[in-house]
């Protein structure tokens, strides 16, 4: 899977992603940091890239329609420090299906995962 990571996440999350056989960018990487949204959102799409952020204007289901985008990870954790969010993004990419996620808008919690699929799929 090709990932982008917002500039909202750990850089260090490129390295185990990676190990894991995807291909990751991050927005400093890139040269990207501190622009708008819609920017990044851009870049991410015309590379083809899965978006992972914490950023809450990315969960709008009408503005980001399943199926019309790439994929997007929304992580959303009570005390958002480095090492929980690197713990729980590492654990989805784990224990989940992840490959299933294209094209879907994912919600992680500490405990939950919520996967919004494009209309009509299983």
């Amino acid at each position: 899977m090709k990932i982008k990571l917002d500039e909202n996440m750990p850089a260090r999350l490129a390295s185990p992603l990676g190990l894991l056989g995807h291909e990751v960018q991050t927005v400093r990487d890139q040269g990207t940091e501190g622009q708008l949204d819609a920017t990044i959102w851009e870049v991410a799409q015309s590379e083809g890239r899965f978006l992972i952020t914490q950023d809450m204007d990315f969960t709008d289901a009408r503005c980001f329609i399943p199926g019309s985008h790439c994929g997007i990870l929304l992580i959303r954790l009570r005390a958002p420090k480095r090492r929980a969010l690197i713990r729980r993004v590492e654990d989805l990419f784990r224990q989940e299906n992840v490959s299933e996620w294209g094209r879907c808008l994912v919600v992680a919690t500490e405990t939950r995962l919520r996967v919004r699929r494009p209309a009509g799929s299983p």
